[in-house]
């Protein structure tokens, strides 16, 4: 690479000088390609689209095309004087003039008067005007007549970024042609492409950076390898594109998003810190993180992500992975408030603050209860079965007759008893594993008090429920262990013993393996389970069942889904 004052930055030294070097805009050129090899040329072309997708570049290419030595064709030679001319800017017949400076009428006057004569040494006279929407009111109007009908020898090309700003009268006159954003996999192509004349050792991830970095910009994208390049010379690390272009590493996006998802605070404010410590504009994070969030919503919601997603395969499979242990609502909550916490961000003046409570909040985020284990309990409701607090194990309590309390099996209303005959009932140690019928009406009773706490001890196992003792396990490194070990939530849970109970009690939470087998299956697991076995009666239920198998026969379809009604 020359590091003389000659040098040519890539993004003229790659400009596109053929139709087929055109990147992501197949559809503009094979129309004009078409029309150029069946005559039907038009005498005015108007093309629209975002900056540097190659609007201008593809005036250049028509006007090489439509002014060749060697005839109209859908391809320029380049190698003819006429193309040479047009490539480098100094043909006398190819005009490219700038709408933002030269808006004004008498410049459309001098221009419509030039163009009355014939091309000195060209098949046409070609005008290509750059941001033609920045003309004026007068200057266009002065443009109409000799729009709608020029001289025969005479081609108009209007580029523009803002075609909303142009008027009825000029848009009626020209064919359009919309330019879209080039795709981050084309880029990428493209970018490798250049990197292997280049001679440069680089990894498609950093491309990728780069690649978004030009927001669907093939100019802007190679400008940003141009800085790269500069810096890094012939050897470029990933770590060296994130810092020159600003853009932010994927893997912190990565590793804040699943400290959100698994509930861990420390990592998460750790994660700011690390934004904050590089420089990055707090809100263009934010915004960042609602992309990320977004990407990983749409993977979870649809079955071909790659159809909507503008990622490269690596990306996308990376976000695969990140997203397979969430569930679409989860993702969903989660990027509404960072969705909330974006418009806040906009007229706040200390935005880390603003970020940081909104990934807290979305940390710490209580799980929903499933809506049918709502309507399960509704149905035990309406069935009669209300609940009456209750001795969940055999604590102490007044002596009542032990005939009664024997054939009824349930405690009875204790009978006043002198105080010298008034003895305590002795308490056997309840076993965990035989505890589940008391610890689920306990439960029941915490979800109707306190509905938030009874959603986390739902995931719980009880490990020990004795008199004045009640020992808890949640799954280690789960949102629940951290959610019940709260000094508020032992409080709370040990209130509503004592509540329930009418006994003082002590809590213990601990963690537990569930997959050992050591603890018995906590409610959320037993649902789950009891679900599970109703779905796979059915099943077998349904494919057993006589009238079903002959309307299978008779129609030649196949059981696809059952659901309980």
């Amino acid at each position: 690479m020359s590091n003389g004052t000659s040098y040519e930055v890539l993004a003229r030294k790659y400009r596109p000088q053929s139709f087929s070097e055109l990147t992501g805009q197949e559809h503009v050129s094979r129309t004009l390609q078409n029309a150029i090899d069946s005559g039907r040329v038009a005498h005015a072309f108007l093309f629209t689209g975002a900056r540097g997708v190659g609007k201008t570049s593809t005036a250049r290419i028509l006007a090489k095309t439509l002014n060749c030595e060697r005839g109209v064709t859908h391809e320029p030679c380049n190698v003819c004087p006429q193309c040479i001319e047009i490539t480098k800017g100094t043909s006398t017949d190819v005009f490219e003039i700038d709408g933002a400076s030269n808006n004004g009428v008498e410049d459309v006057r001098e221009l419509r008067d030039s163009i009355k004569y014939l091309p000195s040494h060209s098949r046409y006279k070609i005008i290509i005007i750059d941001e033609v929407h920045m003309l004026s009111t007068n200057a266009f109007n002065a443009l109409l007549k000799t729009l709608e009908e020029p001289p025969e020898h005479v081609k108009f090309i209007f580029a523009t970024t803002e075609p909303h700003k142009l008027p009825v009268t000029i848009l009626s006159r020209c064919q359009r042609f919309d330019f879209k954003r080039v795709p981050v996999a084309k880029i990428i192509a493209r970018l490798r492409e250049i990197a292997g004349k280049e001679h440069v050792t680089i990894s498609d991830s950093a491309l990728a950076l780069i690649a978004r970095k030009g927001d669907g910009s093939m100019r802007d994208s190679l400008t940003a390898f141009d800085q790269v390049l500069a810096f890094c010379d012939s050897v470029v690390s990933d770590a060296d594109v994130a810092t020159l272009i600003g853009a932010v590493d994927p893997r912190l996006l990565a590793d804040i998003s699943a400290a959100v998802f698994g509930g861990d605070t420390q990592a998460v404010l750790a994660g700011i810190k690390r934004v904050d410590s590089v420089g990055y504009n707090m809100r263009q994070f934010c915004q960042d993180l609602i992309e990320h969030f977004r990407n990983l919503l749409v993977i979870r919601s649809v079955k071909k992500p790659e159809e909507i997603l503008d990622l490269a395969d690596a990306e996308l499979e990376e976000l695969r992975q990140q997203a397979a242990a969430f569930t679409a609502q989860d993702i969903q909550r989660r990027l509404t408030l960072l969705i909330k916490a974006d418009g806040e961000m906009a007229y706040a003046s200390f935005q880390r603050l603003i970020l940081e409570m909104s990934l807290l909040k979305a940390a710490l985020l209580v799980p929903i209860i499933p809506i049918n284990e709502l309507l399960e309990k509704i149905k035990v409701l309406e069935a009669g079965a209300v609940h009456t607090p209750a001795l969940p194990w055999n604590a102490h309590r007044p002596a009542v007759s032990g005939a009664a309390e024997q054939e009824s099996g349930e405690p009875k209303q204790a009978t006043p008893q002198p105080a010298k005959t008034a003895q305590p009932a002795t308490t056997p140690k309840m076993q965990p594993r035989g505890s589940h019928a008391d610890w689920e009406r306990f439960v029941a009773f915490c979800v109707e008090k306190r509905p938030a706490a009874g959603s986390v001890l739902e995931h719980g196992s009880p490990l020990k429920l004795e008199a004045g003792l009640m020992e808890i396990g949640f799954p280690a490194g789960s949102y629940y262990l951290t959610s019940a070990q709260d000094a508020d939530s032992i409080k709370e849970i040990r209130e509503l013993s004592e509540e329930f109970s009418g006994g003082a009690t002590t809590v213990r939470v601990r963690a537990i393996i569930p997959e050992t087998g050591d603890s018995p299956p906590s409610l959320a697991e037993k649902k789950k389970c009891d679900r599970e076995q109703r779905i796979e009666a059915l099943r077998q239920a349904v494919t057993a069942h006589p009238v079903i198998n002959e309307a299978l026969r008779l129609f030649g379809g196949t059981i696809t889904d059952i659901r309980e009604t």
